[in-house]
């Protein structure tokens, strides 16, 4: 058996007498125990295996805390072998073995906030047992202890009073080490533990408690104890993984329920049982390795945990490679470390373009792998071998061919195809192509097709057919990523690629294309000023160039349109405002005769001189002068749309006549550009006045010209404005004014003029509508309109009761809901359509119905279906009474005679229903 569990073993069939030297305290008369902070004991002993393992519980020590400040800190004088928990118990920090008797080491204790600080020694004593070889239900040798035989008894610690009644400590006491039970245990249930006694039970009798999780803490009922006997029971199987450790508290009691001895910590370890199976994180694992890896590379790592006990074999997991598909080109292209589950290749030759993936099972085993004993699982590995750049791209030929015409920028001239083994749409597959000869000036590039992967060689300067007709490139291709060290590029990754450049028709350029030209204002008509000179690009097509004038803004120049000759149309005039800062611009086209034609512009630029062909004159034009109370002044200036050396200085002067212009005015000069007028009387009329004035330029010669100035004299206040009235109504409305007030009036009538206009056109077209009926037409003295048209009594049974006087018939609004009858015509505003004359006329009635009929089909208000049309109503009083009453038989006695009487036109039926019966 293994050393280590045999150590293990030894602890649940230790004997241990517990005796514990309490605190010295005094007892006060009130009964009550002074606290004191400290350890319970300053010199703790433990009986352990003389091989003690990493994470085994060795002993629990016991600090008090009396200001329960909960900041204190536990540490050891040998960290490194040994550590302390917050709770107290002191674990062994590696796997350790005791040489000699004892190992001695010391737990410190410092309050973080005030840094004060505590200590005690602990002791370990080694002490061997030979152990018992128990087996598992399913035949397995386990390294975990089973109860022993033999109940144990564990001991209240012994209490030793002095004559003036402090405790007296004893100098040494074994501390209880802990309880282990196997988990998984079949019973039979309650299984006894140990037993816990007091030494004085011999003369009274005491209960016994536990307390804690396990007992009455959740999970609870898992330990009972005998509270006669003091035996500690385990009532169920127990389970590591769900809990590891408990931690219990016993207590005694007399019959009274008085604390008989202090409550002692009682640690049972559950032990581990190899009874669950490793578990992958994951069922698939994705990996990835580059296609060339060397022998060791790492590819993944692959992770199971086991639920058990991972400090003992039950938890110790060992992985291994099952299976490997596909085998090519060796069977066993990975390993795996059987401890961490990293995954590496083992041998050369992973090629993408062969083999892109790999599945590997892969198996992890608990106890260290021991196939016969320990728990397996499987999972898969994907191996995903990912492409480098190790295949470069090649042309499919040596010579690509392609067409341009000249002077054609971004098009496609040839499309250059190449084929890449590696993994498309990667670094490694993508092409990039490079011009290393023949474009030395840069007019071409190679763009790529990124689905393709296709070179599209495209112009990016204009190709010139007079320079070159063809051009010869050199074009290399290569990858985004570069080749694997080691690898070349093969003479397939090179090819040439030849354009032809196709002539096409260019436009005629100017010489220069902008022309200078300075000239005088003032050039007469017809004067030649320049000659234009244009060239045709095309040496190879002989063709004909004409000059025509595309933009002139004054319409000042003509060109020949064979030698390009510049003349003048008009004078030149500086100060025209097609002038901008004295230069005038002109374009001009020349133009071929190829197919298509070509043409192209020129600018001439004419910088016009200036000459002293503007007179000046005053500014402003009008002013006010104040006749009093002080006889004011106006400053004047003049215009001159020359420039400097052509206008100012001026020269300011009044003329001799009208003789009372220097009698009542003077003008002084200010300065080169400004004079002075002034009245020279102390009395002028208010008024208006108008003050002509010569003006000299500067000029060589000097020019002059005689402005009017309209001055207003009026009387001023104090602040200099005019007061008088009259001043106003003198100076009147100037020419402009009234000129607008004429425009206005005119406007205004033209306004009227076309309103009644309209409206009598408006008129006209109501009288147009209106039905115009021969007063001849008219049959009978009283016709009135009436609302019914259709056959006989014999065809309709109709109520005749409408056809009555107009203001006698029920308005159609109040007529009740359903009278209406079914052919009646909607109601809605009736159209006008005209009334028969009421005076008598032998007309026919057919052709008043005719006329009533084209008017209602030409009435635009009357509904698009068939309705009722609306004829005169003869009204009541007639002596031939209703038309019903007339019926085509001879028969009965009714007397017609009276038919005679109505006319030549009722002839017809007198003779037919008149005379005898004959």
């Amino acid at each position: 058996m293994d050393p280590r569990a045999r150590g293990v073993a030894l602890l649940p069939f230790l004997l241990v007498l517990v005796s514990v030297t309490a605190l010295q305290v005094h007892v006060e008369s009130t009964g009550q125990v002074q606290c004191k902070t400290g350890f319970s004991e300053s010199i703790y002993n433990a009986i352990v295996p003389r091989k003690l393992q990493e994470g085994q519980p060795l002993l629990n020590v016991k600090f008090i805390d009396c200001e329960q400040s909960g900041k204190i800190q536990y540490n050891t004088s040998s960290p490194i072998d040994f550590r302390i928990e917050d709770d107290g118990v002191v674990y062994a920090a590696k796997d350790l073995h005791i040489s000699g008797k004892q190992a001695k080491f010391v737990v410190f204790v410092e309050d973080t906030d005030t840094q004060q600080k505590w200590q005690a020694t602990v002791k370990l004593v080694w002490r061997s047992r030979k152990p018992q070889k128990n087996s598992l239900k399913d035949g397995i040798t386990s390294s975990a202890p089973q109860l022993p035989e033999k109940i144990e008894e564990i001991f209240f610690p012994s209490h030793h009073f002095e004559s003036n009644g402090y405790l007296k400590r004893q100098k040494r006491d074994w501390v209880i080490p802990p309880i282990n039970v196997p988990e998984n245990s079949r019973g039979p249930f309650p299984q006894e533990l140990v037993v816990i006694r007091s030494d004085r039970d011999k003369n009274r009798s005491l209960r016994y408690s536990v307390t804690g999780p396990g007992a009455d803490q959740p999970p609870t009922a898992k330990f009972s104890i005998s509270p006669v006997s003091g035996q500690l029971f385990v009532n169920a199987p127990l389970d590591r993984e769900e809990r590891p450790n408990y931690n219990l508290r016993a207590h005694a009691v007399d019959l009274n329920g008085n604390q008989v001895e202090n409550p002692i910590d009682i640690i049972i370890n559950v032990i581990d049982m190899n009874d669950n199976r490793p578990e992958f994180l994951n069922q698939i694992w994705n990996g990835t390795v580059p296609e060339g890896s060397k022998p060791g590379t790492s590819v993944m790592s692959i992770t199971a945990v086991d639920a058990d006990d991972p400090k003992t074999s039950n938890g110790m997991l060992r992985y291994k490679i099952i299976s490997q598909s596909p085998s090519s080109p060796s069977a066993n292209m990975f390993t795996i470390n059987n401890q961490t589950g990293e995954i590496i290749t083992v041998a050369a030759g992973l090629d993408r373009e062969k083999v892109e993936q790999y599945t590997l099972i892969i198996q992890a085993t608990d106890m260290e792998g021991n196939p016969t004993y320990g728990l397996s699982n499987t999972a898969t590995a994907v191996i995903t071998v990912t492409d480098v750049n190790d295949n470069a791209p090649e042309f499919p030929v040596k010579t690509f061919y392609g067409e341009v015409p000249e002077n054609r920028v971004d098009v496609v001239v040839a499309n250059l195809t190449v084929t890449d083994k590696d993994q498309p749409h990667t670094p490694a597959w993508n092409a990039v192509y490079r011009i290393t000869n023949g474009d030395a000036t840069g007019r071409f590039t190679i763009m790529t097709d990124p689905v393709s992967n296709d070179g599209l060689l495209t112009t990016v300067q204009p190709i010139d057919y007079e320079t070159s007709r063809v051009y010869v490139l050199t074009v290399v291709a290569e990858n985004q990523e570069p080749l694997l060290k080691g690898i070349q590029l093969p003479p397939q990754s090179t090819a040439t690629v030849s354009v032809s450049v196709i002539d096409v028709n260019e436009s005629p350029y100017f010489v220069p294309e902008r022309m200078l030209v300075r000239q005088e204002e003032g050039l007469p008509p017809g004067s030649a000023l320049t000659t234009l000179t244009a060239k045709d690009p095309d040496r190879f097509m002989k063709q004909t160039i004409r000059y025509s004038k595309l933009y002139d803004p004054a319409d000042w120049l003509k060109i020949d349109s064979i030698n390009g000759l510049i003349t003048t149309t008009a004078v030149l005039d500086r100060e025209s405002q097609f002038v901008k800062h004295n230069m005038y611009n002109v374009t001009f086209l020349a133009s071929d005769n190829g197919a298509p034609p070509g043409s192209g512009t020129g600018t001439l630029q004419i910088y016009l001189l200036d000459v002293n062909d503007n007179a000046p004159h005053v500014s402003p034009q009008e002013a006010e002068i104040c006749e009093k109370p002080d006889v004011g002044a106006v400053n004047i200036t003049a215009i001159d749309y020359d420039i400097d050396g052509n206008a100012g200085p001026f020269i300011f002067e009044l003329p001799t006549s009208p003789s009372d212009i220097r009698a009542n005015w003077t003008i002084t000069r200010i300065n080169g550009d400004y004079a002075q007028l002034r009245l020279t009387v102390g009395h002028l009329d208010t008024g208006i006045y108008d003050i002509p004035i010569k003006i000299f330029d500067s000029g060589n010669p000097p020019i002059y010209n005689t402005s009017v100035l309209r001055v207003k004299v009026c009387q001023c206040d104090q602040n200099g404005d005019c007061t008088d009235v009259e001043r106003i109504v003198a100076a009147g409305l100037g020419t402009g004014a009234i000129i607008a007030i004429l425009l206005c009036i005119i406007i205004l009538l033209c306004l009227v003029l076309l309103f009644v206009i309209w409206m009598k056109h408006r008129d006209k077209e109501r009288q147009a509508k209106q039905l115009l009926i021969d007063p001849e037409d008219d049959v009978r003295d009283n016709i009135l309109k009436y609302d019914e048209e259709g056959g006989g009594e014999e065809d309709q049974d109709y109520d005749l009761s409408q056809l009555q006087q107009p203001d006698t018939v029920e308005s159609d609004t109040i007529k009740p809901v359903g009278i209406r009858r079914l052919d009646e015509r909607p109601i809605h505003a009736e159209a006008q359509y005209p009334v028969r004359s009421a005076l008598p006329h032998p007309g026919d009635i057919g052709d008043f119905i005719n006329e009533g009929l084209k008017a209602a089909d030409n009435d635009p208000t009357a509904p698009p279906y068939d309705s009722l049309l609306v004829f005169d109503y003869e009204g009541s009083g007639s002596t031939a009474g209703s038309l019903s009453s007339l019926n085509s038989s001879s028969s009965g006695d009714q007397d017609y005679d009276y038919l005679n009487d109505w006319g030549p036109r009722f002839r017809k039926l007198a003779d037919m229903y008149g005379g005898e019966d004959d």
